[in-house]
């Protein structure tokens, strides 16, 4: 698969009806349009529906303000034989500006499937570049990870 499809971003600017009671731009919006941005990638990538089977570690670094451009970036960092690494990263800033700041990061997992809602086999991705090297390595770390967290919390589901 051609690597030009394993990576998107969309931009907007944000607007007054994302705000929180704080008066910047609330969480749970920013949520929204990680995971629309994640599906759009993963779906792109697949050529098939995606449903998100994992978000992990959502870290909010700065604030976004209303009537910032907002800049969101996903991309395919690891493939298994359904399911897709994405790591998304989030930017924003005055759009007057060429300056844009992260604001937020996050890796999810996406499986595609079919109309009956069962997994289906996905394009491998190979990553290319040292960059790309290191955040499929980035994504297996994750993996370990989350098979640890996953035994810990086995007592509870």
């Amino acid at each position: 698969m051609d690597s030009i499809n394993h990576s998107i971003t969309l931009r907007f600017l944000a607007e007054p009806s994302d705000v929180n009671f704080g008066g910047k731009v609330h969480g749970g919006s920013v949520m929204k349009w990680i995971d629309q941005a994640g599906y759009t990638c993963a779906a792109s990538w697949s050529g098939q529906y995606a449903v998100t089977v994992y978000v992990g570690g959502i870290r909010f670094f700065k604030p976004i303000l209303i009537g910032d451009l907002v800049e969101i970036t996903a991309s395919i960092i690891y493939t298994g034989k359904t399911s897709m690494h994405i790591s998304v990263d989030v930017s924003a800033g005055n759009p007057r500006q060429q300056a844009k700041s992260k604001t937020t990061h996050c890796v999810m997992v996406f499986a595609a499937v079919d109309d009956n809602g069962k997994t289906i086999p996905v394009p491998k991705w190979v990553p290319r570049t040292a960059n790309e090297i290191s955040l499929e390595a980035y994504a297996q770390k994750l993996m370990d990870l989350r098979k640890d967290i996953d035994e810990e919390m086995k007592p509870y589901l």
